[in-house]
């Protein structure tokens, strides 16, 4: 018995708030900073010597059976099945991943998953098992900063940290591909993320050492740069050779920015091209194969022909050829979407030109050190493509560990950096994401920077009710009745030391009244400090369902933070103007079908997912038919903000097959149906522009009954349609019963409609007759006004419920029964008559104002609505 309830005691305390407590904290971020790098450093292992693996088994077969013949058909067939890989399973893994993860780490929503970084390693030892000339070192930062986002999606992660663990694994793949530690933090802050925070440094170090540690003691990191170049240490810099020097940086910063204004034109074709990304890598695995078995057999090995390269085992000719080659069959290999990396291509030809140099250097000079231009090269040329000059020498340093290479180095790639920024500004990775309509800004400040910038204790509350430990339950149900409210941090001695809530309270009516707070409370409750973001507040309330947190200074309690304070905070902040939202582009009609405007109003139909379309459909329909109503549909293609709608490529075939069974149903029911496909940056204002567009009465959207945003009560999409539209607005939480409606319309059903009052109350009422016509038997819904009352209410008012009977009676041939129910909490009267009578239907009236105050009582909506097995209808008025 004891066996078994170990992995279960493991699974509970794996959950628990112990990582709530601690997910906030930098020591938790610098622990998961380390698993990381150890994760990308098996990762390079994984790379390193399936490409090594696959590479020497296609030698060896081009050697047995014949260049010209084994390396295109090697070529084509293992890059076909790569792109395919790629296409069927993570297209988010093609390319070299250094766009990617730049995009990522600046807050676009780009996938980086298990997924990705599995389709990845897959894919690169495919590529480069294949023999196309690209690096694996991009595609480890790739898989590295997958893995990470992976990773913080386990494990308990504040936002904030998860992007820090991003940039973290990249500098661990970095590391782990060259063993260079100290650049894979540099690359992080110069060109990914450009932060220099505590917070990134620390666990970008982290993941870099641990990553680099690793990934020596595995041998996963080698650039094939042979011992005797490295022992050589003829690294001297004397005056005569600066020109020299100046001459290799000026020409590193000519051939790098005219390799990456090729690569652009090459990208550019291939997206012209109308073939499949896996024809695309297939075609190019098929040419370079063919291009390798014609050049001389030193070409056939990457790895070979690299070490040639770097060590300068070739006359000038045969390295100035394999320049040529190498620039020309990495552009082709890279703008294909390949995965596979530029830093080792990179790196070689800034070699081999650096050889050339030198050569001409020693020929005029009579100074032999072709080995320090060899290596000022590769700083250089890299430099010219990544724009990252710091990072350049650091690495090229590291590999080396010899001081005397820095000086050429500096001069080298300062020079590069100029020209190539002179010729063509931006690094190859800046122009990658601007042909995909990503323009990232220095400037550019998130949309929730608000949440970053302010603390716990800008927002909290410091007057808090606290209630002693030594009370009895007695006592502390005496003490909760008489506040507003729900829930009390407890205190002894001055220290926190629990929390108790109503929730809490009401689960204990079998204890006896003598108990003790201690006893019931809930111990060591998740707390933040004074300085602690509101992000990482809002992290904690939505990931452990809070609705408080305690505010501590050690263990003494100086205030408490809600969900209410924070949502106030961000509308002090938009009352301000300190936060500029983002205005979408308009939306785009891409396709749409009319029929005959011969309704009195129309109601709108936004269908999103096409399981719960049908039933949607028939309330729609049902509404439609009784008011003499026209039925608009609409189907929202989202596409990213960086993409303007009238430009996107969308593909509608779907969403028309899904309209077109629309218009059936309308056919069949004899209303006019309209539909239309909208492409947009923003699902709420697509809908707010068909309302104004189409003159819409009625908007119907179908909810799923809770929402994952923090601080939104239905969700960033039903929230801004709230606010805004200036329709009537029918919110549907299908339900999960057999005899939810409409699933079974023949039977007997049950209606429970919670009265509250106001205009919502009454436009729900009058909804009925026609959301009820959908059901065939006689006197079917039975229908329950009901009105909840507090305990504290001596005379009950009873003429609203009166009324509305009154009304429905002359208005519906359906027998209404009206009902007064004292309760503490209204959803909980609710939910407890839903259940005994098992209704169908709960239907709810709610205006603007009201759904905000829900939030502060609990979220009524959202607590009705996953806690009943009915279909939940909420109305708000136009009015």
């Amino acid at each position: 018995m004891e066996l078994n309830t170990i992995p279960q005691r493991l699974r509970i305390w794996f959950k628990s708030l112990h990582f709530g407590r601690s997910s906030v904290d930098t020591r938790y971020a610098l622990v998961e900073a380390c698993l990381i790098g150890i994760l990308s450093a098996l990762a390079a292992l994984w790379l390193k010597k399936g490409i090594g693996w696959l590479g020497g088994w296609r030698i060896q077969a081009a050697h047995q059976f014949g260049a010209w013949l084994v390396l295109p058909a090697v070529g084509l067939s293992f890059s076909l099945l790569a792109g395919w890989i790629l296409q069927k399973f993570s297209p988010a893994a093609a390319g070299g991943g250094i766009p990617q993860v730049k995009a990522a780490l600046a807050r676009y929503p780009i996938l980086l998953s298990l997924r990705v970084a599995v389709v990845k390693a897959i894919g690169t030892t495919l590529i480069l098992g294949a023999g196309l000339t690209l690096g694996r070192r991009a595609p480890t930062v790739h898989i590295g900063a997958a893995l990470a986002a992976q990773l913080s999606s386990w494990i308990p992660t504040s936002p904030e940290h998860r992007r820090q663990m991003i940039a973290a694994g990249a500098a661990a793949g970095l590391a782990a591909g060259f063993n260079t530690p100290i650049a894979g933090v540099l690359f992080v802050v110069e060109e990914l993320m450009r932060d220099v925070s505590d917070l990134t440094l620390e666990t970008a170090i982290v993941a870099s050492f641990t990553g680099a540690v690793v990934s020596r003691l595995l041998d996963s990191a080698d650039l094939n740069i042979p011992a005797s170049l490295l022992d050589a240490r003829s690294g001297s810099f004397s005056a005569p050779e600066i020109p020299f020097y100046l001459f290799l940086g000026a020409l590193a910063g000519i051939l790098g920015a005219l390799f990456n204004r090729s690569m652009m034109f090459s990208l550019w074709v291939n997206r012209r091209s109308n073939l499949s990304l896996a024809w695309r890598i297939g075609i190019v695995g098929l040419l370079s194969g063919a291009i390798i078995a014609f050049l001389p057999p030193f070409f056939q090995d990457n790895s070979g022909l690299r070490e040639f390269l770097v060590y300068g085992g070739l006359s000038w000719q045969n390295i100035a050829i394999a320049f040529v080659a190498h620039f020309f069959l990495t552009i082709l290999a890279y703008s294909s979407g390949a995965p596979g990396g530029l830093f080792a291509p990179a790196l070689v030809m800034g070699s081999a030109l650096g050889y050339l140099v030198g050569d001409l250097a020693g020929w005029l000079s009579g100074i032999n050190s072709e080995s320090t231009y060899a290596l000022a090269g590769m700083g250089a040329f890299f430099t010219a493509v990544g724009r990252v000059p710091v990072t350049a020498i650091v690495i090229v340093f590291e590999i080396t560990a010899d001081f005397n290479i820095v000086l050429p180095l500096m001069v080298t790639c300062a020079i590069a950096y100029i020209v190539a920024e002179s010729i063509s500004r931006g690094s190859i990775y800046e122009h990658l994401l601007k042909t995909s309509g990503i323009q990232l800004k220095q400037q550019e400040t998130p949309r929730n920077d608000f949440l970053n910038k302010l603390t716990a204790a800008d927002v909290m509350q410091s007057q808090v009710e606290t209630l002693s430990s030594d009370l009895t339950l007695d006592e502390t149900m005496l003490a909760v009745s008489r506040s507003h409210h729900r829930g009390f941090p407890v205190i002894e001695e001055g220290k926190l030391v629990g929390i108790i809530t109503q929730s809490d309270l009401a689960s204990l009516s079998q204890r006896s009244p003598q108990t003790l707070l201690k006893e019931i409370m809930t111990m060591r409750p998740i707390t933040v400090k004074p300085d602690t973001s509101l992000s990482d507040v809002l992290y904690l309330l939505n990931r452990y369902q809070l609705s408080r947190l305690p505010v501590t200074e050690g263990s003494k309690l100086v205030g408490i933070i809600t969900r209410t304070d924070i949502i106030r905070s961000e509308v002090n902040q938009l009352n301000q103007g300190t936060q500029r939202a983002f205005k979408p582009s308009p939306s785009y009609v891409a396709y749409q079908t009319r029929s005959p405007s011969v309704g009195k109003g129309r109601i709108l139909l936004p269908i999103a997912n096409p399981q719960t379309a049908p039933a949607l459909m028939k309330i729609a329909a049902a509404i439609a038919r009784y008011h003499q109503y026209e039925l608009e549909c609409l189907q929202i293609i989202k596409v990213p903000k960086h993409i303007f709608p009238s430009e996107a490529y969308v593909n509608t075939q779907e969403s028309r097959k899904l309209l077109h069974r629309v218009e059936r149903l309308g056919r069949q029911w004899n209303i006019p149906v309209h539909t239309q496909i909208r492409v947009a940056q923003d699902r709420a204002e697509a809908i707010l522009e068909a309302i104004a567009k189409q003159q819409i009465n009625i908007l119907l959207m179908g909810w799923k009954g809770n929402t994952a945003t923090p601080g939104a009560i239905f969700g960033d999409l039903v929230d801004t349609i709230i606010h805004r539209a200036p329709c009537d607005l029918i919110l549907v939480k299908l339900g999960s019963s057999l005899n939810a409606y409409p699933n079974d319309l023949n039977q007997s059903a049950t209606w429970l409609i919670p009265m509250a009052g106001g205009p919502n109350a009454q436009r729900a009422i009058e909804l009925l007759p026609g959301l009820a016509s959908l059901y065939s038997r006689i006197h079917s819904p039975k229908l329950w006004l009901c009105q909840v009352y507090s305990p504290a209410t001596s005379a009950l008012d009873c003429s609203l419920l009166e009324y509305s009977t009154d009304y429905l009676r002359n208005n519906l041939s359906l027998p209404v029964m009206p009902i007064a129910v004292r309760s503490r909490s209204v959803s909980d009267a609710v939910i407890r008559l839903a259940g005994e009578e098992k209704c169908s239907v709960v239907m709810l009236g709610a205006s603007r104002e009201g759904l905000l105050q829900h939030a502060i009582h609990g979220n009524i909506p959202e607590a009705i609505a996953n806690k009943v097995e009915s279909t939940t209808i909420i109305v708000r008025s136009a009015y």
